[in-house]
């Protein structure tokens, strides 16, 4: 039987684009046999911003572009100007970023999977995973007073050294969160429906997943071995052990496994964060001919200059966010701001490799597929 073909518009106002997401999609049937993705709803020009504000005052801009991981935005801007100007950063705080990080890598796959059951038709799941980021948002809001813009990272360091009985309490949450994430697993892993709706699901291999630029878990759930924290280790991650979680299906089931995973290594990396979390000494730097400032908070924080300019240059620095690269492009004039801000956002990588998933695949696959790949709107359009 012969069908003629059908554009749909999916989104953008839609809950299963997370966002004012629109795909145009061409329908033979139920099948899908083409889509184009329609971005922009939200852009919001944080990349100009950049450019108009004091290299200070952009920190909490990056908060609003990955909003669900405001602190591995917050770091890698401040990497990008700590690499440009020189700047040394205690190593306490080297510490409590890689703690701050790590913590919100847990906070960002409990949202994902919550969310991408919600989306197959299931609700304990998000109810079960934003119980345990609660836990983990107190934190947050013990160490900052923030619980999802944070602007908790600074230029040389922290904003202040962690509270009276931090530590203590995360020990608590990382005992307590070992034992969810066995729940989790036999709740989900073994579920039939789940199952039949993942595997062999929004299949793309190595090759074309690498050819379209995508990184993190949906790179990994390829079967590509690439962790920029082991590949171009920063902080203390050569320091502290780990391993980068890879699955080699290439489908909705293995993105989805390679994000439970991470949370495991990421409670490891807090567990040695939290044992080895040195002391600390005073740090202060006599840069750019100003003296130290009197008073400086010690072990968290190198001195920052009120007025602060870099020296001419440029600079690109990567990290390995919670959804995969997020780079920041520097480019330095030598005044007060920067002449050139741009923003590699792993969500938007990430989510052009879509359309290649889902070409002779059903609407709820699609779904399915979207959800693994774990997009926020706020870090596609910027």
């Amino acid at each position: 039987m012969e069908t003629d073909e059908l554009l749909l518009n999916m989104g953008p106002v839609h809950p299963a684009t997370h966002g004012v997401l629109r795909f145009k999609l061409r329908m033979d049937g139920e099948i899908i046999r083409d889509c184009e993705i329609v971005m922009g709803y939200l852009h919001r020009g944080t990349e100009k911003l950049g450019e108009m504000k004091t290299y200070l005052q952009f920190i909490p801009y990056t908060d609003r572009l990955d909003y669900l991981s405001a602190m591995p935005n917050n770091y890698a801007y401040v990497k990008a100007v700590e690499e440009l100007a020189d700047i040394e950063v205690p190593l306490r705080a080297e510490y409590i970023r890689v703690l701050t990080l790590e913590l919100n890598r847990i906070i960002n796959h409990l949202v994902f999977m919550g969310s991408l059951i919600l989306d197959l038709g299931a609700n304990t799941a998000i109810m079960w995973g934003f119980r345990e980021r609660e836990k983990a948002l107190q934190l947050y809001e013990m160490l900052c007073g923030a619980r999802m813009t944070f602007s908790y990272m600074r230029i040389g360091g922290v904003r202040e050294d962690l509270p009276e009985g931090f530590i203590p309490k995360l020990n608590d949450f990382i005992k307590d969160m070992e034992k969810r994430i066995v729940d989790y697993e036999q709740l989900i892993n073994g579920n039939e429906i789940f199952l039949l709706r993942m595997k062999n699901i929004g299949v793309i291999n190595a090759d074309e997943a690498i050819n379209y630029g995508m990184t993190g878990p949906s790179l990994r759930g390829s079967g590509v071995n690439y962790d920029i924290r082991k590949l171009e280790p920063y902080s203390i991650y050569p320091d502290i052990d780990f391993k980068a979680c890879v699955r080699k299906e290439c489908d909705s089931y293995a993105r989805y496994l390679v994000r439970m995973d991470e949370m495991k290594e990421s409670l490891h990396i807090l567990r040695q964060v939290a044992d080895t979390m040195p002391a600390g000494d005073i740090i202060t730097t006599q840069k750019y001919g100003i003296a130290p400032m009197t008073g400086a908070p010690s072990a968290v924080m190198t001195y920052f200059p009120r007025i602060f300019t870099p020296p001419v240059g440029e600079v690109y620095t990567r990290t390995e966010a919670p959804k995969g690269e997020l780079g920041f492009y520097v480019v330095s004039d030598g005044t007060t701001k920067p002449y050139r801000v741009k923003i590699r956002s792993p969500s938007f990588c990430n989510l052009v490799a879509l359309p290649k998933m889902i070409v002779g695949l059903k609407i709820p696959d699609l779904i399915a597929a979207f959800g693994t790949i774990d997009i926020v709107l706020g870090d596609v359009d910027r």
